[in-house]
């Protein structure tokens, strides 16, 4: 084939004197690559592999990392994984080898990904997120995804999610917003982890964690600041009544001081706070996760304590009545899983006392049919969003539609287990969910949410809107 007979059966000649119009009309000092980003903007992006590998979380435990490729790039995700995993959440596959990690490993997931995943997307544009997640459940058939795995099925999810930002050029939370019909890209409200309690610690403390909102900064940059600052001066009030041994922290970075109370742990969070004079400006929320230590129809209190005095069940009108006196003595704005994840009737009793945001976490389990059970019953106004626990964007998007649709709030919130990935943190803006749970200003993982949200509010410029009082939008 001659030159000429190659340059016209590709049309090539036509596409050239186009890009070179198109440097001409521009100006450009360096027609060479303005021809050459002119030309490669002609031809659409497609997926030509996706390839998987076995990671470790922040815990030491294996996940799922994706590297997915398309004739432009190399685009990177990698998964979180909850300590815990409930009946009604997608399934994390792993392969139950004691002798491997445990039987934590993820090589079955890997598997899936490099042999059967990357077959059935291979030719598929990025862009088309709902086509690419569909294929990819009908490749599953299963209802929870337990075929593949739901951290193989989310890991290309994502990484897909960010090849189609990249094909349209646009960033990441404005390509998820175009996916939602969103708009307006709103810097979510953080909720720092300042204490840490529940299974996740080795004090006494039997609720999860003790958090602070500052929603009384004007941007996320102020917002940021507060919570660091609060968390320091905590610090400092940990060592002054606990030791420097209540300086250890939980898997999320919040300190872990010898406390068995919630009462205990509010009054040093307060302390805290008040030595950084931002008293009106931030708000207490408390995670409760009160399935942990739920039995039968009581809620032990003391579950973790050494010295058990068997005299601190609760019932679960004992339980609204604290919650009550909590919200009367402290600035608690939120208060996530207040009961076990079957105690509709307590967390509608105490939904309709309109006392404060009341978080659904394992009572949802990010469950589009207990979401749409608890709207129906108003059973919490709060859903704390894990896109683990439903495995793919799509689903994510839809869950947030349900519940801004019921006047709820979001939290779009990390898992125990996490990576350096900072994906939750565009998701959190692109859908004007108000609030984001990524732990404490502290841990490498962590932050990267946190700075991530920096990185945005500064590239949005005059048009960032913090969400401040508005946190449950």
């Amino acid at each position: 084939m001659s030159v000429q007979d190659y340059l016209d059966k590709h049309m090539l000649s036509r596409k050239i004197e186009d890009a070179v119009n198109a440097a001409v009309r521009a100006k450009t000092p360096d027609p060479v690559l303005f021809i050459s980003n002119h030309m490669k903007k002609a031809v659409s992006s497609v997926i030509t592999k996706v390839k998987a590998r076995q990671i470790l979380d922040s815990r030491g435990i294996p996940t799922v990392e994706v590297e997915l490729f398309t004739n432009k790039g190399v685009f990177r995700a990698s998964v979180p994984c909850g300590d815990s995993t409930g009946m009604y959440e997608a399934v994390e596959l792993r392969d139950g080898d004691k002798g491997t990690y445990l039987g934590n490993a993820v090589t079955k997931a890997v598997k899936n990904i490099n042999e059967k995943i990357s077959e059935a997307l291979v030719g598929m544009d990025p862009t088309v997120q709902l086509q690419i997640d569909q294929a990819m459940i009908d490749l599953d058939k299963t209802e929870k995804k337990s075929e593949l795995g739901a951290n193989a099925i989310l890991a290309v999810s994502i990484a897909a999610c960010r090849a189609g930002a990249a094909e349209k050029e646009v960033p990441l939370y404005k390509h998820i917003a175009d996916l939602s019909g969103k708009t307006n890209a709103i810097v979510p409200v953080p909720a720092f982890t300042v204490i840490s309690g529940g299974k996740h610690s080795g004090n006494s403390l039997p609720v999860q964690d003790i958090m602070i909102l500052p929603t009384g900064a004007g941007r996320f940059e102020e917002a940021l600041q507060m919570g660091s600052e609060t968390y320091h001066h905590l610090k400092a009030v940990v060592t002054e009544k606990y030791g420097a041994n209540g300086c250890n922290v939980g898997e999320d970075g919040g300190f872990v001081p010898d406390i068995s109370s919630v009462r205990e742990g509010l009054d040093i969070v307060r302390e805290a706070i008040g030595r950084t004079g931002y008293n009106d400006k931030i708000k207490i929320g408390i995670g409760v996760a009160a399935t942990e230590f739920c039995i039968g129809t009581k809620y032990d209190l003391e579950f973790k304590s050494p010295n058990k005095s068997g005299q601190n069940f609760k019932s679960g009108e004992d339980m609204i009545q604290m919650y009550k006196d909590l919200c009367i003595d402290y600035p608690i704005a939120s208060i996530e899983d207040p009961f076990d994840k079957e105690d509709w009737e307590h967390s509608k009793r105490f939904c309709s006392l309109g006392l404060c945001q009341v978080v659904g976490d394992d009572l949802l389990m990010s469950n589009p049919k207990r979401i749409e059970r608890a709207i129906h019953e108003s059973a919490c106004n709060s859903l704390l969003l894990k896109i683990n626990q439903i495995g793919t964007v799509t689903e994510a998007v839809d869950v947030v539609k349900m519940a801004k649709e019921a006047h709820w709030g979001v939290v779009v919130s990390q898992r125990f287990g996490e990576t350096n990935d900072c994906f939750i943190a565009d998701l959190a803006v692109a859908l004007g969910a108000g609030q984001i749970k990524a732990g404490a200003p502290c841990r490498g993982e962590r932050v990267a949410k946190y700075n991530q949200l920096l990185r945005i509010e500064q590239e949005l410029g005059d048009q960032a809107v913090y969400a401040g009082e508005d946190w449950r939008l």
